[in-house]
């Protein structure tokens, strides 16, 4: 699966997967649902968000844990 509003960069955020053109990292965003917030009340307090972008932050933290990890040693 692709993620176009999603974005991973060593040299930006230290490569935290972020929501495009934004320096909020996905794991913000789903802290914020974790903490049982709406889509609106996301929006209203980060205007510069778009709902596809917090559909897309979690569609993206799906996907990571669903894939597998190496073991750890």
């Amino acid at each position: 699966m692709r993620f176009p509003r999603i974005t991973v960069e060593a040299d930006k955020m230290g490569g935290v997967p972020c929501i495009l053109g934004l320096r909020m990292p996905v794991a913000t965003v789903m802290a914020m649902v974790a903490e049982g917030m709406t889509t609106e009340e996301i929006l209203r307090e980060h205007p510069s968000l778009e709902a596809d972008n917090i559909r897309e932050a979690l569609q993206f933290a799906a996907e990571a844990v669903r894939s597998p990890r190496p073991a750890r040693r």
